[in-house]
């Protein structure tokens, strides 16, 4: 059958569909953290566990993924994947305890990883480094509805269903994917590699890339970006709902609102990228991503703990993470388009590890007020300045 050309609109939107997954996995309960605490007896530490163990499992399944990516090519790997998320998804909405949660999430991050690894891996099989700076960016715009209406949608289910309904929703959702990629997505990966999964293909992949100071100058910016993300993910929940006293409907669209920064930053790093240069948007960013991240650090260390002091500066700090984030993939992977899917997945498992150390610290440190929360996001925003500004940057002065 003929399907559509690979770097065609309706592809681009399959493909801002499948890096979605991730977002959407992890944003749509988000506002039934505090319900799965009362429904199934346990405590904050645990039902953390279903989104930390999540990235633990998205972060490993994505070292796997690259490679098989490379050898069998991106196409059949993201078909499978899907299946094994569908499958999980339908065993998250039927999960009887929260130990079953957890085991049936970690499931659903095996699958739910290949979105976001092949997704950026097809990018940059059809258009090269430098475009795919700009096509990621308006990727993340479009991408960043993801994490404004799951919130959303999330707490409307909630309030009106249940948590179970977020998991058959997602049900849905994967199906639809599975569907868009049969057929609409052919192979884009021209250089496969038949030694990609062998034990000596993948060491000499990896230490290709572990010798690369820019990649990892990149790697070591975006996963200390991603967590000022997930700082905001693991906390956000307890703290506007538990010690501002939002409803779970409410917590949805404030959650929602910071995608606004972020989709302006997205917007604009697609604008002017080119023009301007993926290292002198990524330094731009992190500095604005710093200044939020400190300013609410010090209203939470004050005590002022509202919605005004809380969601207002991660908006400036969203605004921040999406002049970074778009431009440090592009960094990373656009050297080796021979090994994409490998670049792609290291990048996926030390951004995603990262955030799980991340969200596991914020859920033992949450004491009934928003500073463990606020503190990890600016530690976070500094760390994302410094990684670029003394890895990345000296080498780009050099070049």
């Amino acid at each position: 059958m003929n399907r559509p050309r690979p770097d065609s609109v309706a592809v681009a939107a399959l493909l801002t569909t499948l890096v979605a997954f991730g977002p959407i996995s992890t944003d749509m309960y988000l506002p039934s953290l505090p319900a799965l605490v009362t429904d199934f007896g346990s405590d904050v530490p645990t039902v953390q566990l279903t989104l930390s163990a999540f990235l633990v499992a998205f972060a490993v399944a994505m070292l796997a993924y690259g490679p098989l990516s490379d050898r069998f090519g991106r196409r059949p790997v993201l078909l499978g994947a899907i299946t094994v998320y569908l499958l999980a998804s339908i065993a998250c909405a039927l999960a009887p305890s929260i130990e079953w949660l957890i085991a049936a999430r970690v499931l659903q991050a095996v699958g739910c990883c290949a979105g976001p690894v092949l997704g950026r891996a097809v990018v940059r099989d059809v258009y090269g480094r430098d475009r795919a700076a700009t096509v990621l960016s308006y990727m993340g715009t479009a991408m960043a509805l993801a994490p404004a209406i799951g919130p959303i949608a999330g707490g409307w289910l909630q309030v009106a269903y249940g948590w179970q309904a977020t998991f058959w929703v997602l049900t849905a959702f994967s199906g639809l994917a599975l569907v868009g990629v049969l057929l609409m997505l052919d192979e884009t990966n021209a250089h496969r590699n038949p030694h990609a999964t062998s034990l000596r293909g993948l060491l000499h992949s990896y230490r290709a890339l572990l010798s690369h100071r820019g990649y990892l100058g990149y790697v070591a910016t975006i996963s200390a970006c991603y967590s000022v993300i997930f700082s905001f993910i693991s906390g956000s929940s307890f703290v506007l709902i538990e010690v501002v006293g939002l409803s779970a409907d409410l917590y949805g669209m404030c959650f929602a609102t910071m995608v606004i920064g972020y989709m302006s930053g997205t917007f604009l790093s697609g604008r002017f990228g080119r023009k301007v240069g993926i290292d002198r948007l990524i330094l731009a960013g992190a500095a604005v991503s710093t200044a939020a991240g400190l300013a609410m650090a010090g209203f939470a260390w004050a005590g002022e703990a509202t919605v005004a002091t809380i969601v207002l500066p991660q908006i400036v700090a969203m605004f921040g993470v999406g002049l970074v984030f778009p431009n440090c993939q592009a960094g990373a992977i656009g050297p080796f388009p021979t090994m994409a899917g490998a670049a792609s997945a290291l990048l996926g498992f030390s951004q995603m590890g990262v955030a799980a150390a991340v969200g596991l610290g914020i859920g033992y440190a949450f004491d009934g007020t928003a500073r463990p929360m606020a503190t990890g996001i600016a530690l976070a925003s500094l760390l994302t300045l410094l990684s670029f500004r003394v890895i990345v940057w000296p080498v780009r002065l050099r070049g």
